[in-house]
């Protein structure tokens, strides 16, 4: 049975974009800061080239952005997929679960919650009819292994059909990259990762991200919210408008993504990159081109214009 449909509380995050059928918030003076430099053209060109590959390999499921260190690509697409007619759907599950040793029974029971608000239930999993894609940076998998473990239990417990869910449930890995010699040393070899081969072979994916980048969004970037562990999760204040230093900066850079996919020639890129993966010769990613190109060619929208130079900006190379 499933379980209340009341969702846990959770950061609260502004919303930049009418992707999904809301409207997006005012931010006023918030993110007026203009004395801060955008991120640079490495940082955006790598997450575009990053981000159309997800598209690609995840294969026209929902994608479930884990934690905060993608905030960007979610910004992104949400900018991107903005009135398009792609009606797939865009989540964020910001929780931090890199380690569940200290929960009490109390937070396994409102981990629970957090997966069930983003549709990771296991009877509605059993029952959807678009798969389901988790995305995050990835190092050594730890939270992927956590989540899957607690989801794994609990499909037991309720007795849903792991092999119809198992079709349901991916996971996309956004790896540092490295040397792509035989030798190197891949997460999914880990011991405590040997949940990877219960799931079909391309049900979890890589997609490497340079280095430098790989660091600035998992370990420097501003952030809108802090990090969400166990332990506050039953915190009243921590769904309250967030205030902190970085503040600004951080909803800045949020909505500089979200205009950056706004633009054609940005959603243009991410279909050229797309064309370039093997699985593009099928239906779920063609449809996903389609809706960005229909975005991409509409008068209507949000009124946004592309900037003097952006072409060039955009432009990726064959990673």
């Amino acid at each position: 049975m499933t379980t209340a449909a009341t969702p846990p509380p959770q950061p609260y995050r502004w919303s930049l974009s009418a992707f999904g059928g809301g409207r997006p918030d005012q931010l006023g003076a918030l993110a007026a800061r203009q004395d801060q430099s955008p991120p640079s053209d490495l940082v955006l060109r790598e997450l575009t080239a990053v981000t159309a590959k997800v598209l690609a390999r995840a294969d026209g499921a929902d994608l479930c952005f884990l934690g905060r260190s993608l905030d960007s690509m979610y910004d992104l697409l949400t900018g991107a997929l903005e009135h398009s007619p792609w009606d797939g759907r865009l989540l964020r599950l910001p929780v931090s679960c890199m380690a569940d040793t200290d929960w009490s029974p109390a937070a396994g029971r409102r981990f629970r919650e957090h997966l069930a608000s983003v549709g990771l239930e296991p009877y509605a999993l059993a029952r959807r009819k678009r798969p389901i894609a988790l995305v995050d940076v990835v190092a050594e998998g730890r939270s992927y292994g956590t989540l899957h473990r607690h989801l794994a239990d609990w499909i037991e417990e309720t007795r849903e059909p792991w092999a119809v869910i198992r079709r349901k449930l991916r996971y996309i890995a956004v790896t540092c990259r490295h040397s792509t010699s035989p030798n190197t040393w891949r997460w999914q070899q880990d011991p405590d990762n040997d949940w990877v081969r219960t799931l079909p072979a391309a049900h979890v994916t890589d997609v490497s991200l340079d280095g430098r980048v790989w660091s600035y969004l998992a370990d420097n970037q501003a952030k809108v919210n802090g990090s969400f562990p166990h332990w506050n999760w039953f915190d009243e204040e921590s769904v309250l408008t967030p205030r902190h230093r970085r503040l600004a900066p951080a909803l800045a850079e949020a909505r500089y993504f979200t205009d950056a996919g706004r633009d054609s020639h940005l959603r243009e890129e991410l279909i050229r990159l797309m064309a370039r993966e093997p699985g593009f010769a099928g239906r779920e990613q063609r449809r996903i081109a389609l809706a960005l190109r229909t975005r991409a060619t509409s008068r209507t929208g949000s009124g946004t214009r592309p900037r003097t130079g952006t072409r060039a900006r955009y432009k990726t190379g064959n990673r």
